[in-house]
């Protein structure tokens, strides 16, 4: 009796890693063994940085935040305590968007927190 190998999963699977390795450099993206490490290792970081991506987006918000604020007297540590002592609760990232795009808003809500720590 001869032994069964599935050969057709097994080429469905090796088909399948070799299409995720398109556009690897050299060998990573023809030969099967490397072909499956190199996307064992991509796959892990995309995993850790969709993660990693809210925290930068966070930090970015904060450093405008801070770039904005600073010309009207205050920082943005200091804008964080008079939103929450004024009970505004707008997040950073809309916080940021109003800096960028609505200097006019900002610059009433930035009056409303100093306002509040007064």
């Amino acid at each position: 009796m001869p032994r069964v190998t599935n050969a057709p999963y097994t080429k469905a699977r090796r088909k399948r890693t070799l299409k995720r390795a398109k556009g690897y450099f050299g060998s990573k993206s023809r030969l099967y063994l490397h072909a499956m490490e190199a996307v064992q290792r991509a796959e892990k970081f995309a995993y850790r940085d969709r993660r990693e991506k809210k925290t930068d987006f966070r930090q970015l918000w904060i450093v405008r935040l801070n770039a904005a604020c600073r010309p009207l007297g205050i920082t943005y540590s200091r804008l964080i305590a008079g939103l929450k002592k004024a009970n505004i609760t707008l997040d950073r990232k809309n916080l940021s968007e109003l800096a960028i795009h609505d200097a006019p808003a900002f610059e009433a809500i930035v009056g409303k927190a100093k306002a509040a720590l007064a």
